[in-house]
């Protein structure tokens, strides 16, 4: 119900984004993956159910069409790719085109492409064995980084006139890390760290879409790498 009027804009070419937001422990990883042994089943998350409702939505009688995701996370500030075929922890980078759509580029991160939900799904549990997890006084598997799953849907359809019409849409599901109290969670050395970085990304999130909502002269994107 959430996501399905979503997906429609991002087949008509439009770039959408929906977050999983709230304190650890709260099942935002449980949201967005579900029981990923039982994926087409009550227990389904958004991402299986997102994938399932795409592939019904697209017609090969219809048109030509691509889909390719990429899986990534954000620990400590440091971008990674979770989908990557190296065993090594490469770090990616991110910069923003200076000229044509000026688009905001993450070099090195690889995207796949799918043939059907089972295909992404298969992805999708890929990438989430790879997630930095640790325990804390709050969730015995807490999440440590900000998860992005993106799915990028590339369509060709040809107009009554006969011309050829490409659309691009890009749906981003995003689970972030769980905002938290250091003290409360028993955060200590690496932990506090880690609580501190994800509790920074947070505040400057909020920030942004504050400034965006209130059509600020400036906004914090640079602030924080999420």
């Amino acid at each position: 119900d959430i996501v399905a009027p979503i997906l429609k804009e991002v087949l008509d070419g439009y770039n959408c984004t929906i977050f999983a937001y709230g304190q650890t422990g709260t099942g935002k990883t449980y949201t967005m993956e579900g029981d990923l042994e039982d994926v087409e089943g009550y227990h389904a998350g958004i991402i299986p159910r997102t994938l399932d409702r795409l592939f019904q939505l697209l017609d090969p009688d219809m048109s030509e069409f691509s889909v390719k995701l990429s899986y990534s996370e954000l620990y400590n500030e440091e971008l990674r790719d979770l989908l990557s075929p190296f065993s090594d922890d490469r770090k990616l980078t991110i910069y923003k085109e200076t000229s044509g759509l000026r688009r905001v580029i993450i070099q090195g991160l690889e995207e796949v492409s799918v043939s059907s939900a089972q295909d992404g799904i298969a992805w999708l549990k890929k990438g989430s064995k790879k997630r930095q997890v640790a325990a804390t006084k709050c969730n015995e598997s807490s999440s440590r980084s900000h998860a992005i799953f993106a799915i990028t849907v590339h369509i060709k359809e040809v107009t009554l006139e006969g011309e050829e019409l490409l659309k691009v849409g890009k749906l981003n599901l995003v689970d972030l890390a769980g905002s938290e109290s250091i003290g409360r969670s028993g955060a200590e050395n690496k932990r506090a760290r880690e609580a501190g970085n994800i509790n920074k990304s947070l505040l400057t999130l909020g920030r942004v879409i504050n400034a965006l909502v209130d059509k600020a002269v400036h906004i914090p994107y640079r602030d924080r790498q999420l």
